[in-house]
């Protein structure tokens, strides 16, 4: 299977000449040319590599990487700037991005790159930090399974996004905005009480008593939260 590379880059010169190389480096590559567009992207995609340029058209690089980071950690990031000033450096590492590259760059070493960042990536997989707990919760984030006193739950895609985005945030109440950004993308558009509906379903396979939760807790006017004692 081919590695996935996801380039996010507004001048079609660039991501058009990106994506040619990549292609005949072996990598399978999807392009956007907007941070909308490559947050949606993301979620259908599941890159393992973003190329991701900061000066974009609506929600910039940093802003983009923050946002990524927030759901997903075990997808590379490399932050391209035309600058080349330390505080784009500085910003995009600090927003989360694994590695930069200054405008203009030589398309073979943002190849080779690519390749030292998936071996990175690929190591980082057998580390046992990829496992969540939380009770008698576990989730396994490389082979996206969860479970629940060691027995597999069936979870739908969204349902498993949704526990584990809860689990990385143990005892912290996060909005009902934040959770339809968060797994249905920033530019979902449809009836936002989806998150309550996944919620409510979530919450039949994982509490012994969905209508007197224990774990997943409603905060009253802002949205839910996974109580840990």
């Amino acid at each position: 299977m081919h590695n996935k590379v996801l380039i996010i880059e507004d001048e079609d010169s660039i991501r058009k000449f990106v994506n040619l190389v990549l292609q005949k480096q072996g990598f399978e590559v999807i392009q956007a040319a907007s941070g909308e567009e490559g947050l949606e992207k993301v979620n259908l995609e599941n890159p393992d590599v973003i190329i991701l340029d900061i000066m974009l058209p609506g929600i910039d690089g940093f802003k983009v990487c923050e946002i990524i980071r927030e759901e997903y950690s075990n997808i590379g990031i490399i932050m391209l700037t035309a600058r080349g000033q330390d505080l784009d450096k500085i910003g995009g590492l600090e927003s989360g991005a694994d590695d930069y590259m200054v405008k203009p760059f030589n398309p073979l070493e943002l190849s080779a790159r690519i390749n030292s960042l998936l071996r990175r990536i690929k190591a980082s997989d057998k580390d046992p930090s990829n496992l969540l707990i939380s009770g008698p919760f576990k989730i396994d984030l490389n082979c996206k399974i969860a479970y629940k006193n060691n027995a597999e739950l069936t979870l739908t895609p969204k349902e498993f996004l949704l526990m584990k985005i809860f689990i990385q945030n143990i005892n912290k109440a996060l909005s009902r905005n934040k959770l339809l950004d968060l797994v249905w993308g920033y530019n979902f558009v449809g009836d936002p009480k989806i998150v309550d509906v996944n919620v409510r379903r979530l919450r039949n396979k994982l509490e012994d008593n969905p209508s007197s939760p224990n774990y997943i807790e409603t905060v009253w006017g802002v949205g839910y939260r996974w109580k840990e004692s």
